[in-house]
């Protein structure tokens, strides 16, 4: 067969790369990247060969790098060669071998195509890797992402054998006559993948000998479906987030009560943020449960709110605390700006904002402490007679309990909280008939 005839178009029908492009192949020495790169050759592509030997399979993995070696000058094409301590990198980052052969691998090749001016990686994976990894995720569990197997083009890296089965790239290489080498550890079912390969699809290959067509049409269906999925979660979240800020979100719980498929729908919106089946489970049974319960990932906090949930991305930890010294100054606390200045009644005009403290100076003992909330906190609400918790007034103002501790709290020297920033100010420090000197303390941002 004139396999270029094949080859060509697919790369033309998925836009892999230009003719003029630079490309680096990762080529093992096993047939399926071998024959890539004699398919490079033959389409006269400007491409280079990268090996990895992961120090696995002692003189075997040095053979393979010679023979990589000598492929590349047969070929007359730009050749790169790195060695990892594969199992050393497995141990200290607690993962399995071959997911830290895949890690340095693709890190590796990275490196090398950003350093050498390549603008793509190219993988020799064929239909039957997309097939295996197909049945690896169903079996471990997966969303519908996980059932589209492999791209053949996803950012920098392509893989420009997926129009070719195990089968054909036998038979390609048995009538081409190409060397290769064999790796061992492939007949070895110690791995999940192996296991699959050589236990798992001869079986049902018995009962559908077209198995890899049939896994290929089932792929392209699962990947038209997900962008399905993927556009009305694109408008159900418009519909359903409403922005506070920039980085928080306000949900109604009644409309996520009405989500149908209820569990699909959950997880396709909630899943980008880091949240899992069995915390977005938690998150369901706590919407009749009492408010107040917070999930969380790496990046982002999940408040349940009485009727509505508030998804706000994680901050720094604010600063514990800030010490005014003088009556006059510029401050920066929890990303948040404030200044401050004494001034004479008889320059004061009094303004109704509450992103704005006007305080009896001569009420206040220095230094002033600018703090967040701490659970306990009580004050006197302006216009309130008596102490009140500051728990009490969130909940009276409709605070969402993501936002308490970004909140600035103004103490007395004496142990008084005189202002919460944004609020309100406390009742016996407000200006009287009184009072000779005012402290204007502001909240900018």
């Amino acid at each position: 067969m004139d396999i270029l005839k094949r080859f060509i178009p697919f790369i033309k029908q998925h836009a892999l790369f230009l003719p003029e492009e630079r490309v680096l192949l990762a080529v093992s020495g096993g047939r399926d990247s071998v024959l890539m790169a004699h398919l490079f050759n033959e389409a006269g592509f400007n491409f280079g060969i990268a090996h990895c030997n992961f120090d696995l399979r002692a003189k075997e993995s040095e053979k393979d790098e010679q023979f990589t070696s000598d492929l590349a000058a047969a070929l007359d094409t730009p050749y790169f060669a790195t060695t990892f301590d594969t199992a050393a990198y497995s141990q200290k980052h607690h993962i399995s071998i071959q997911m830290a052969a895949r890690d340095l691998r693709y890190q590796w090749l990275e490196e090398i195509r950003s350093d050498f001016d390549f603008q793509y990686v190219a993988i020799a994976q064929h239909q039957n890797d997309v097939m295996e990894t197909m049945i690896l995720n169903l079996t471990r569990g997966t969303g519908i992402a996980g059932m589209h197997g492999i791209f053949p083009k996803k950012s920098k890296i392509i893989r420009p054998l997926l129009f070719l089965n195990r089968d054909e790239i036998n038979k390609i290489c048995d009538e081409k006559k190409l060397s290769y080498r064999e790796d061992s550890s492939n007949k070895s079912n110690k791995y999940a993948r192996n296991k699959i390969r050589l236990e798992v699809i001869p079986v049902l290959k018995e009962l559908n000998p077209s198995l890899e067509r049939t896994f290929e049409a089932n792929r392209k269906r699962f990947e038209e479906m997900e962008i399905v999925l993927e556009k009305r979660l694109k408008e159900l979240k418009s519909e359903l987030f409403k922005e506070i800020t920039r980085d928080e979100y306000e949900i109604s719980l009644q409309d996520l009560q009405a989500l149908d498929p209820m569990d699909t729908l959950l997880y396709g919106l909630f899943h980008p943020f880091g949240f899992t089946v069995s915390v977005l489970t938690d998150f369901k049974l706590s919407w009749t449960g009492e408010p107040g319960k917070v999930f969380s990932t790496a990046t982002h906090d999940l408040h349940v709110d009485r009727d509505k949930a508030i998804l706000t991305k994680r901050k720094e930890e604010a600063q514990e605390c800030i010490y005014i010294w003088d009556t006059s100054a510029s401050l920066k606390w929890n990303n948040k700006e404030f200044s401050s200045e004494a001034i004479s009644l008889v320059n004061f005009a009094l303004k109704n904002d509450s992103a704005i403290a006007q305080l009896d100076f001569d009420l206040l003992k220095f230094p002033l402490i600018l703090r967040k909330w701490n659970p306990g906190d009580r004050f006197q609400p302006l216009g309130v007679k008596g102490t009140k918790k500051l728990s009490d007034f969130f909940i009276e103002q409709k605070v969402p309990l993501s936002r308490k501790k970004d909140i600035g709290i103004l103490k007395n020297g004496n142990g008084d909280i005189i202002w919460i920033a944004g609020f309100r100010i406390d009742e016996r420090y407000k200006i009287t008939a009184n009072t000779k000197k005012v402290f204007i303390f502001e909240q900018f941002t």
